[in-house]
């Protein structure tokens, strides 16, 4: 990076006073999940740039939390899975998911929750070498900006992102207000990433159509210190609906979700309004406090109020996410509520996606349509996460009304939550309604399917070899299909050696910023391959051989029953982890085959 003075002409006074021009091929505005890990995995290949934050510091609010194995496995490749599983809650603070009256209360019911379902373990075993982990984004967001800000890039808080310009060159002008100083100056840069949230300017000012759907009302989060240690240790969980289905409410807390920030001490109070009660509200900190207070259960117990917050419930995805050279992530292009621990996670992998093609692009290892591949691969993905998202909350409406929450007046509520516990017929049937209600919401709380179902279709993906994709489990929400169908992630293994050492995943052996690719017994000519297709096309190459003997043992036949090709068939992976191609047993000229896919998915000329 370079900073120069450039004149430049302002029409405001017909004068040309000299305006400061910092020139950077990477310009990411935004240090959130998506901007900040953008930056680290851009990083990865060996590439600096500025990332800008309007806010004084890193989030100040712990809005999200659950950071799922998709997204852990991205961090895992730059090696922050260590530092974000240390920064985690400790223990198994993420058992349950319960309703309840209050906080130490009655309970109405409860559910294992994020893969700690004894009935569900394997599943989460199968899908990948990570697991879930709380962790909230005050405390992973220094993580992700300490590793780029190390690493190549660097970070300008209290900046604020006004305006860019398209230059005939291909460059792109940016216009920057630096907050305290109120000082104005330009970046220059080839590439502009908006990261900049809900509300970015950067999708404003492409005018990218936003696919809408009406939105489901108003939250509240309300940030609560209260120590409730003792009254939680038999009812551990990071996320406790509370809501009286018998007594009067607030009607801007009509119910809540209480997640925990810090054990046990530091909470998020998610109050929801009464159906049909609007969104004009304005309650007082004493509302607040009395509202949170009932919640809690206990009036013996000091409660603090540490902030508070409103958002709207949205269901909003973009059409496409790039303009040219000007690429959208995150919370810009897709925007849900929480349900699901979706959120930072998808940001992590549209980042993920995307670093390594603006890597190979800008070395020259392959062409600029490459990067076409960006939005068609992860528009679907945001598309399917705010559906999911938006339907976890609806999936909760069939547990209101089988407490009674819904009924039109008090005197209904009543008479409907007395009747759970009556021995009679209606009893038995509103009984059997809130256990398959619970039961229904594991597709939020063991959604292992949405987290990893994610299949891309591109040009940088090649499928002439395939014969038609093979169809989803029946609930691809809850369960995950694992293939090495051609826009599939890597199915994970665990491998090991010979002689055994520390196991290792299939997942490990590709990423690190590279092609790789996995054959077995009677596939050496494969690995001879990859190293002439390497010099050939000019991209790095990692070949592995799996099986008895190989340069990795198989040790619990976990990859022969999904790899799904021959021993000497091969699997080509990008280096974001995704199956580029395969091929199914060996064939004749393997090089000149493996020459021509990996020339069709980045973009090359096939001719030569």
């Amino acid at each position: 990076m370079t900073a120069s003075k450039m004149d430049e002409t302002q029409q405001s006074n017909g004068t040309t006073p000299e305006v400061e021009m910092v020139e950077t091929d990477l310009l990411i505005v935004g240090a959130g999940p998506a901007g900040a890990s953008l930056a680290c995995f851009l990083a990865q290949h060996g590439l600096k740039g500025i990332m800008l934050a309007s806010t004084p510091s890193t989030a100040d609010t712990p809005r999200a939390h659950i950071t799922n194995m998709a997204a852990l496995e991205c961090l895992r490749d730059i090696g922050l899975e260590e530092a974000c599983k240390n920064a985690a809650v400790k223990g198994d603070c993420m058992l349950h998911t319960r309703w309840c009256r209050s906080m130490t209360g009655e309970e109405f019911g409860r559910i294992y929750s994020w893969g700690n379902d004894p009935a569900r373990a394997g599943d989460y075993d199968a899908a990948s070498p990570c697991s879930h982990v709380d962790i909230p984004q005050t405390v992973l967001e220094p993580i992700l900006v300490k590793h780029a800000t190390h690493n190549g890039f660097s970070c300008r808080f209290d900046t604020s992102f006004i305006s860019f310009e398209k230059r005939s060159d291909g460059s792109i002008v940016s216009k920057i207000q630096d907050n305290l100083s109120k000082h104005t100056y330009y970046i220059k840069s080839r590439y502009l990433f908006g990261c900049d949230g809900g509300r970015s300017q950067i999708m404003r000012q492409l005018q990218i159509p936003l696919l809408k759907k009406p939105g489901q009302g108003l939250a509240t989060n309300v940030l609560v210190k209260v120590e409730l240690g003792e009254a939680v240790k038999h009812r551990i969980g990071n996320l406790h609906w509370v809501m009286s289905p018998d007594e009067e409410s607030y009607p801007f807390g009509w119910t809540a979700i209480v997640r925990m920030v810090k054990p046990w001490n530091e909470w998020m109070f998610i109050l929801l309004p009464a159906p049909g009660a609007g969104v004009d509200f304005s309650p007082t900190h004493e509302e607040y406090l009395n509202c949170v207070k009932k919640m809690v259960g206990d009036d013996s117990l000091p409660v603090e109020i540490l902030g508070v917050s409103k958002w709207f419930v949205n269901e909003t995805v973009a059409e496409y996410y790039s303009d040219g050279n000007i690429f959208c992530l995150g919370d810009a292009v897709h925007r849900h509520p929480p349900f699901n621990g979706l959120g930072s996670n998808t940001c992590i992998q549209d980042a993920y996606n995307l670093a390594w093609k603006i890597a190979y692009v800008m070395k020259e290892k392959a062409d600029p349509a490459l990067l076409d591949s960006y939005s068609p691969e992860r528009q679907p993905v945001g598309a399917s996460v705010i559906a999911r998202a938006n339907q976890g909350l609806r999936d909760h409406q069939h547990v209101w009304d089988a407490l009674g929450m819904l009924g039109s007046s008090l005197e209904i509520r009543k008479k409907q939550f007395a009747e759970l516990s009556e021995a009679t017929p209606g009893g038995k049937e509103r009984r059997e309604n809130l256990r398959i209600a619970i039961e229904g919401t594991s597709t939020e709380f063991h959604g292992v399917g949405v987290e990893m179902n994610q299949r891309y279709e591109s040009n940088a993906v090649y499928l002439s070899d395939e014969g038609s994709r093979p169809p989803l489990p029946a609930n691809p929400v809850l369960h995950y299909a694992i293939t090495t169908y051609p826009g599939s992630r890597l199915p994970h293994a665990w491998l090991n050696t010979r002689c055994p050492e520390k196991p290792i995943s299939t997942i490990d052996l590709a990423g690190h910023g590279r092609f790789t690719l996995i054959t077995g017994i009677g596939g050496e000519k494969w690995k001879t391959a990859a190293a002439g297709a390497s010099a050939m096309v000019g991209v790095e190459f990692q070949a592995y051989s799996i099986g008895w003997m190989q340069d990795y043992e198989d040790v619990y036949s976990d990859w022969a029953r999904r790899r799904e090709i021959e021993e000497d068939g091969c699997i080509l992976v990008r280096p974001d982890r995704f199956v580029a191609w395969r091929c199914h047993s060996m064939i004749d000229s393997p090089k000149e085959k493996l020459v021509h896919v990996l020339k069709t998915i980045l973009g090359k000329s096939t001719d030569s």
